[in-house]
């Protein structure tokens, strides 16, 4: 089999892409076994194609969508603010001065959204104001991003007023790039949820699934190294029993988050 590879989720920086490619390289090197690093198109089709060895995936299309047809792997623990071991949040973020407070006065207000299929952007949000809507639609409109870093610079325009970012990238962009949360104000966090696993493709045999988890939850001398750069603490196995609390999550009403045309446009897939 011609192995292909890609870690597509948190590539904020081209240092961090960089530090994700290297992560890759050290893991493979362990176990002996070579990968292709691809570009991913639609994230979807790329995890479930036959030849996929090692992605990262979100939390929500694989309870969703990918599972029984890729294999968990591990989940890393990052060190950033709303990391728990393995489970991470969402930083619920409003534009200095837009007058919000809390939760409940974003009602009416307009949500950046990154993605349809994302647990932290839209899943975690939509649970985060689900008590504060009495059954109702609760933001008067969506704007569909493409990415957290896209749903940031909404908000900081001012062309959207709320919005949920995956920790982790929270993190990341103010450690890259700090000037672009000059204008944002951190209002809360999300419930937790488990991170973002290490997955493998279906068709990866099981004996080279356990060699790869093993070697991430026992990495090498250089491999922990290259973890250190992108703040990875470590990795644990959450088994997919564990990924239900995603699923229970989005349990909640879609109609309590999204009114208005745009709301139901189809987003744009990062």
């Amino acid at each position: 089999m011609h192995w292909k590879t890609a870690l597509p989720m948190y590539n904020v920086s081209p240092r961090l892409t960089q530090g994700y490619e290297t992560l890759l390289a050290e893991l493979f090197d362990q176990v002996g076994v070579h990968a292709t690093l691809e570009q991913p198109g639609t994230l979807i089709d790329f995890w479930r194609q036959p030849g996929l060895l090692v992605s990262q995936t979100c939390g929500y299309p694989y309870a969703a969508q990918l599972r029984g047809q890729v294999q968990l792997l591990a989940t890393p623990a990052y060190d950033f603010p709303g990391c728990d071991h393995c489970d991470y949040s969402s930083v619920i973020v409003t534009r200095t001065g837009s007058g919000i407070a809390c939760l409940a006065q974003a009602r009416g207000r307009v949500a950046a959204i990154n993605d349809a299929h994302s647990n932290s952007g839209m899943n975690a949000l939509r649970h985060a104001v689900a008590p504060f809507s009495n059954g109702a639609e609760f933001f008067r409109d969506v704007k569909w991003s493409g990415s957290h870093a896209a749903s940031l610079a909404l908000v900081a325009s001012g062309d959207a007023d709320i919005a949920a970012i995956d920790c982790v990238t929270y993190g990341y962009i103010a450690q890259e790039y700090p000037e672009r949360l000059r204008a944002i104000s951190v209002l809360d966090y999300s419930a937790s949820a488990p991170g973002l696993p290490f997955i493998a493709g279906g068709q990866v045999p099981l004996v080279l699934v356990e060699r790869l988890r093993a070697a991430l939850l026992w990495p090498s001398a250089r491999l922990r190294a290259a973890m250190d750069v992108l703040r990875i603490k470590g990795f644990g196995y959450l088994d997919d029993a564990a990924y239900d609390r995603i699923t229970v999550m989005a349990a909640v009403p879609a109609r309590t988050m999204v009114t208005g045309p745009s709301a139901t446009a189809s987003p744009v897939v990062t």
